[in-house]
């Protein structure tokens, strides 16, 4: 009697740990969730690109004395790009239309760094004059003997609806964001196999995964990209040393907007509107300069709820679609309605008074 009760005490004991195991395992793992759910909450770039940040290699110590060439430096993400690299002692060839935006953004290096004169070129571009990329090329070469980077930053974005837009705009949206970046790439390109090592970054955009409203012709341009991007880097697996990086960034704050094409060539955006509610472009160049640094072949750049809108497409295609028309339902309300579009993400902006 006395050795069956000992049993029974020693089986008791038994289920008793066993279920205490088994408790603390099911606590892990909610615990677990709950933290990735909180990091995610508050992230604004995916988990790869996050992860470089604390635990992979720092710009600072990859990007130094590299030559890095930026399309679109005048302003914006590029400007920021300018002067980042230019901190971290990288050499700079600028390139965009406006000389004297230029010539202002190599100032603004050479005080915030200890670079010298010689160490950024100020080479004037135009995008779609694809005939004069080869001599760019040739002189960006020549003054620095080789290019480490390039970045493929130039283009501009849309806002006009699809029904009133000509075809004009589709044509001049996919000649600059898409042919003049291809054109770019493909000079550099073979003088980065001859040597056998270097990066191309592209900046692409969100609506380069999920299309919105009012960017029809801008999303094209972006898809096209990745796709040619994608393909490419397929193509290079025989050049390890060369590295094709997409940026997918959501709303970043920059002179993008006002830029934009409408319904029709030649016609400003009648209002931009405010621009804080963005992403800081500070952060979204550390960020991007960070995936260079650690060879991170897509970044996705974005704060809430928009990055969720990145793993919703990738993972589940049905909620995104019910994410995004929900959005775009607002984007175009508010469009017609004369308000800052992007602003009508969540919020119901009046409309200005003079």
């Amino acid at each position: 009697m006395v050795q069956l009760h000992v049993k029974g005490v020693v089986r008791s004991s038994r289920q008793s740990m066993d279920f205490c195991a088994t408790s603390l395992l099911y606590f892990g793992a909610l615990l677990y969730v709950i933290v990735q759910l909180a990091r995610f909450a508050f992230a604004d770039a995916d988990f790869t690109l996050l992860w470089a940040v604390v635990f992979g290699n720092k710009p600072e110590n990859k990007l130094q004395g590299k030559v890095v060439w930026i399309t679109g430096a005048s302003s914006g993400i590029g400007e920021e790009l300018a002067c980042q690299l230019a901190r971290l002692g990288a050499r700079l060839i600028l390139s965009a239309r406006r000389e004297g935006e230029l010539e202002r953004v190599k100032r603004c290096c050479l005080e915030r760094s200890n670079l010298q004169e010689k160490d950024i070129l100020v080479l004037p571009l135009d995008l779609l004059d694809r005939g004069s990329h080869e001599a760019k090329m040739k002189s960006a070469v020549q003054h620095f003997g080789n290019i480490d980077v390039l970045i493929n930053n130039g283009g501009r974005t849309q806002r006009s609806l699809c029904l009133d837009t000509n075809v004009e705009v589709y044509q001049a949206l996919m000649d600059l964001n898409y042919l003049g970046t291809v054109s770019m790439t493909k000079q550099v390109l073979p003088h980065m196999t001859e040597r056998g090592t270097g990066v191309v970054v592209t900046i692409s955009s969100v609506v380069g995964m999920a299309g919105v409203p009012l960017a029809t012709g801008y999303s094209a341009s972006k898809h096209a990209l990745q796709g040619f991007f994608n393909s490419l880097r397929t193509e290079l697996t025989d050049y390890p040393g060369i590295t094709i990086s997409t940026v997918l960034p959501g709303p970043v704050q920059s002179q993008i907007v006002q830029n934009a094409f409408t319904e029709q060539l030649g016609k400003p955006v009648a209002t931009a509107g405010d621009q804080q509610h963005k992403m800081q472009t500070s952060r979204c160049v550390r960020l991007i300069l960070v995936g260079i640094a650690n060879q991170i072949q897509e970044m996705w750049i974005a704060q809430q709820p928009f990055l969720l809108a990145f793993y919703l497409w990738q993972y589940a295609p049905t909620w995104a679609w019910a994410f995004t028309n929900f959005l775009g339902r607002k984007r175009v309300q508010n469009f017609k309605a004369g308000l800052d579009a992007d602003l009508a993400y969540f919020t119901k902006p009046k409309p200005k008074t003079s």
